[in-house]
């Protein structure tokens, strides 16, 4: 096995970049730089050159000698340079199921190297909690024209299986349950999970707690359309300026 994966592993620490810049700067993904980095793969032969080029580094020398910091700014001054002149802004990178992977996030929800390939958005929320994309591929969750559409993208939580039973009955979550995932509220009694949809023709499915596999709670919303500007706060003073108009017109 090569030195490889150590030496980008170092060469990102002095760059001070995530795996995830690190990735998208070689057109590589980021479970792939993963696997690199802990030695369970070795890169192709144009990923090496690219790297090495890029760096000012011989592939030789990425390959069979492990570098060191001194190395590395002798190779190339701009390594630390650039890092101190820019003010690095972590962003949360958030796996994204899709109408396309959910049947199989399903069944390899814990597998990390599967996560580690899903499509994935970058937000700037606490990078140090655990994330995850769900989007909206049915009309569960509307009520009068009102709520989640298809292609709507919900961002959640994650939620502990000690603290599922914690949460406020009526709570908007998306989970892994049984053989599918579902997207509703959540109630829960002292044994059993009851996921209730807003549209009122879908009736409640219910599991043992014991059952629920993952459990995400919905923190930010992304409508693909722009919602109604228009609330229930407005809709009442419409209908006061109506009644006011229409006393006017009887006082004359």
């Amino acid at each position: 096995m090569s030195l490889f994966g150590k030496n980008i592993k170092k060469i990102r620490s002095v760059k001070g970049m995530s795996q995830q810049a690190f990735a998208e700067l070689f057109d590589l993904k980021r479970g792939t730089l993963g696997a690199y980095e802990e030695g369970r793969s070795e890169p192709k032969i144009e990923t090496l050159i690219k790297i090495a080029n890029h760096f000012s580094i011989t592939t030789d020398a990425l390959l069979t000698t492990e570098i060191t910091v001194n190395e590395l700014l002798k190779f190339k001054g701009t390594l630390t340079t650039e890092s101190k002149n820019l003010k690095h802004e972590q962003y949360a990178v958030i796996p994204c199921i899709t109408e396309t992977n959910a049947s199989n996030y399903v069944s390899q929800y814990g597998n990390q190297s599967f996560v580690d390939e899903l499509p994935f958005i970058k937000l700037p929320v606490n990078p140090t909690k655990t994330f995850r994309a769900f989007t909206v591929s049915n009309l569960e969750m509307t009520k009068h024209d009102k709520g989640f559409y298809p292609k709507d993208i919900v961002v959640g939580e994650y939620v502990p299986e000690d603290v599922i039973k914690k949460l406020n009955n009526g709570t908007l979550v998306f989970s892994v349950v049984g053989e599918k995932i579902i997207f509703r509220r959540l109630y829960t009694t002292k044994n059993e999970a009851i996921f209730r949809a807003d549209h009122k023709n879908i009736e409640d499915e219910t599991y043992p707690v014991k059952d629920i596999k993952e459990l995400w709670r919905v923190r930010y919303v992304f409508w693909r359309r722009i919602p109604e500007l228009h609330g229930e706060f407005e809709d009442k003073l419409h209908m006061i300026e109506q009644e006011l108009l229409q006393m006017k017109k009887k006082l004359r």
